[in-house]
């Protein structure tokens, strides 16, 4: 009867095991009582069967929470579970926009280095060259670098 008692403590903390792996992730009830059945499985194990056959329990249960993991990390969920797209959008905000050297515009916000500015109707983001430039204060496009629209005051 102790045995029948033991075996299926550690069955029941393994399918716990493999239910906080597999469909509820991170520490919750599922876990925990899986820890508590495998703990109390070998604690009984030591107290009522012996220190060698406490041993051997202890054993099995780490081999079976070992085998557990492994059939986890072999399985097709974790596949399933990953991010396999990657996102390689790049946001164009001077697509469509003529812009060039030499071109003025206005400020819309206080150019604390960066804010904005519109040029030919439309607000994009620069970057000051001169320093702090003053809301609604006129500038002039300085050079393009890599999209960034350098500014100084006109």
């Amino acid at each position: 009867m102790d045995i029948l008692i033991i075996v299926s403590l550690i069955v029941a903390g393994l399918l716990l095991f493999a239910i906080e792996v597999f469909l509820i992730p991170g520490i919750s009830i599922a876990g925990l009582t899986s820890a508590g059945c495998i703990l109390y499985a070998n604690y009984y194990a030591f107290s009522t069967l012996g220190t060698v056959l406490g041993i051997i329990t202890l054993v099995i249960s780490a081999l079976g929470v070992i085998a557990v993991t492994v059939w986890f990390m072999r399985s097709k969920t974790v596949d399933k579970l990953s991010l396999k797209k990657s996102i390689d959008y790049r946001p164009e905000p001077l697509k469509g926009l003529d812009l060039k050297a030499g071109d003025e515009g206005v400020a819309i916000t206080r150019l604390a280095l960066i804010g904005n500015a519109e040029f030919n109707g439309r607000i994009i983001e620069v970057r000051s060259s001169d320093g702090f430039i003053d809301e609604k204060c006129r500038i002039r496009v300085e050079r393009i670098l890599d999209g960034v629209v350098m500014v100084q005051k006109a």
